[in-house]
């Protein structure tokens, strides 16, 4: 491990998984639960049903979801590791059950997965990109970096204009890490 992966894994104090859910990576019967969690949420950018399982195919070793005692899928983060930035894991995205919200799952959920990917590979970033309006996104990733002790970079990476939806907002890139 690197210098710069341990500053990464630096933690002031993890967050705790809830009593009673366990994070694991997704499999692809998992897709079907992830996608009507993201539906559910309201406020998610909705896939097709077809890509939440592709996601849990392909990109399950970047990914983590929440299991209750019952199998039944909790809440799920999404991610990838950039192709031309292979030390950064960009998190597409975060979803809880509303069952299970207000209990830290979320923090949780971006805690596992930050340590999972960084033990497998070289990853010393974070990427996620957030709407000015979405301040429970903004608190979960600014938290993530205080608790790791590491610096957050915010810049706008799509101006609103070149959405062909109207109104949607702009989409800030936060870039945490050692380096932000």
């Amino acid at each position: 491990m690197t210098a710069a992966q341990a500053q990464f894994l630096e933690v002031a104090a993890v967050a705790p998984v809830p009593d009673g859910l366990k994070i694991d990576h997704p499999e692809v019967a998992d897709g079907a639960a992830i996608w009507r969690i993201a539906r559910d949420s309201k406020v998610l950018d909705l896939n097709s049903s077809y890509s939440y399982l592709l996601w849990c195919r392909d990109f399950a070793a970047t990914s983590v979801i929440a299991r209750d005692e019952k199998g039944e899928v909790a809440g799920f983060i999404t991610g990838y590791v950039r192709p031309d930035r292979p030390d950064t894991l960009v998190v597409w995205q975060v979803a809880v059950d509303a069952a299970h919200r207000g209990r830290g799952l979320a923090a949780a959920l971006l805690d596992g997965l930050a340590a999972r990917v960084a033990a497998a590979r070289p990853v010393t970033m974070l990427e996620t990109t957030i709407t000015p309006d979405n301040a429970p996104s903004q608190a979960l990733f600014t938290s993530f970096a205080r608790r790791h002790r590491v610096g957050v970079a915010r810049t706008v990476l799509f101006d609103a204009g070149l959405f062909p939806d109207e109104g949607h907002l702009p989409e800030e890139l936060y870039r945490i890490g050692p380096s932000a």
